[in-house]
């Protein structure tokens, strides 16, 4: 992750994503609590109580804070670094939640950038065909 702001908006995507199934699992919690400490942000008044899994988030919430991460015109890396960091959270309960399937499968089709129309594909479309193998793998 990069600066403290961007670790912020990216720990609340994936605070979100863990809600997508209705629940926050203990090894979610874990799984976050570690991955915030790792990058000094556990006490951030503003993830604490999500971290905690005192403040439910809704679906809506996700995908727009989704949306405010990448912006209008997403760079491969920015869904890259996405892509790696939601397969942490996704699989850290052992379950692929079908929403959590959904929001994978959105973020596949985003409209590729003018610059690497055909590497954004081809590395977004690598990582998610590595995700579900993995999670096939079990």
């Amino acid at each position: 992750m990069s600066t403290p702001d961007q670790v912020t908006k990216l720990l609340k995507i994936l605070i979100a994503v863990a809600w997508l199934d209705g629940e926050f699992q203990p090894s979610e919690r874990q799984y976050l609590l570690e991955l915030a400490q790792q990058n000094g942000v556990e006490e951030d008044p503003q993830l604490r109580p999500w971290l905690e899994g005192q403040k439910p988030i809704s679906k809506e919430d996700c995908y727009a804070w989704v949306g405010e991460y990448l912006g209008k015109n997403p760079t491969p890396e920015r869904c890259q670094v996405l892509l790696e960091s939601l397969s942490g959270i996704i699989y850290s309960d052992g379950d692929v939640d079908i929403e959590e399937a959904n929001l994978l499968n959105q973020i596949e089709r985003l409209t590729p950038t003018p610059e690497a129309p055909h590497a954004f594909n081809k590395t977004v479309t690598a990582a998610i065909q590595k995700l579900y193998r993995r999670w096939l793998k079990g």
